[in-house]
């Protein structure tokens, strides 16, 4: 193995913290390696052949496609289809949040901008403030906006027809959404996690792009470690790229991308520290669970949030962690993986639990 001298890993560290930083750099890279249509978009078979249904039909209606929902973990790609959806119908999408929206009168303002056809796609929908959402209803069902002018008894409501648009929806949440909001799409489609396979191939599409040699071997590697994610595999492969170049790699193999892998810490399944700090804390603080989520995010210093949408999905997919009534639970095979003796402490008595 390759001794990394003090200079190198600082050059390596200064590199990864820049490109961090540097939100505009590392957004250009996003966009460029963001598939532009279904043909280059990897992985989610069933959705896209249900999609490509949806626009060809309300193309040949020469109508606008109808409101379209998009909800799984973060990183899997519901922006990137919206783009696509929006590309293949030939119109224009609109981009926002749902924290961004946060008076009615900006949200007129985006609605009344918008083209017969154009996509209004809004990333994080279930944190639409409870006043916008009310104005949202009729502007999905009868494309009309309703204002309020004036207050007390001379106040009076002023109707506004709407162009015909599509509103996309992306949540990670989807309980989080009412009844009302979420039963007004026309088609939802949940994102799920992708195979190896697919990992490897939207690696193999990425490195292209970016100009990078990895063969099939250090491919293999980043893939296991992208926690099943195409967002994850990129930033990793860009990591990875930037620790080659530093040490005047031609080509990234297994053992070159092992070697860089391990020095930004993440280890051979893409668990990272804040993942090991986790388990570590349910299993050696709390008897390995259960531990109430406001206990845990208090012994970690996380957010609960954080903790919820970037932590538990994907320890959960593989099986590290469980969510129980009590609380959250390290299993055997969290306990097995961070090289800890095995101790089942559910049936402790209520008073010794943790919540």
């Amino acid at each position: 193995m390759t001794i990394i001298n003090s200079t190198e890993i600082d050059a390596v560290e200064k590199s990864i913290v820049e490109s961090r930083l540097n939100g505009k750099e590392d957004g250009n890279l996003d966009n460029t390696l963001r598939p532009r249509s279904f043909a280059e978009y990897i992985g989610q078979d069933k959705i896209k052949k249900n999609l490509d249904i949806l626009i060809r039909a309300a193309k040949k209606r020469k109508e606008p496609i109808e409101h379209i929902l998009l909800y799984g973990p973060a990183g899997l790609g519901k922006t990137t289809l919206a783009n696509i959806i929006a590309k293949e119908m030939g119109v224009n999408i609109r981009t926002t949040s749902g924290p961004a929206i946060e008076r009615v009168g900006d949200f007129g303002s985006i609605l009344t901008n918008l083209q017969d056809g154009d996509v209004l796609f809004i990333d994080e929908i279930h944190r639409l403030n409870k006043v916008i959402e009310e104005v949202l209803y009729p502007a999905m069902e009868d494309f009309k906006l309703d204002i309020i002018i004036g207050k007390g008894p001379s106040a009076r409501t002023l109707q506004l027809d709407l162009p015909k648009f599509t509103l996309i929806g992306a949540t990670t949440k989807l309980g989080s959404l009412s009844n009302p909001l979420r039963n007004r799409f026309g088609a939802t489609h949940r994102l799920d996690f992708y195979s190896q396979g697919e990992i490897k191939k939207i690696l193999g599409r990425s490195a292209k792009i970016l100009g990078v040699e990895v063969d099939d071997t250090g491919m293999e590697k980043i893939a296991s470690c992208s926690r099943f994610t195409p967002r994850v595999a990129n930033r990793l492969l860009k990591r990875v790229r930037d620790f080659s170049q530093i040490k005047n790699h031609k080509s990234i193999d297994s053992a070159v991308a092992q070697e860089a892998l391990e020095m930004i810490d993440v280890d051979h399944i893409g668990l990272e520290p804040t993942d090991r700090h986790l388990l570590i804390t349910v299993i050696e603080k709390f008897g390995g669970g259960p531990v109430g989520l406001n206990t845990l995010a208090a012994a970690i210093s996380e957010e609960i949030k954080t903790i919820e949408d970037v932590y538990e999905p994907y320890l959960m997919q593989i099986g590290f962690l469980a969510r129980t009534s009590r609380g959250r639970v390290a299993t055997e095979n969290a306990y097995e993986h961070l090289g800890i003796k095995y101790s089942n402490n559910q049936d402790k008595p209520l008073h010794q639990l943790f919540h």
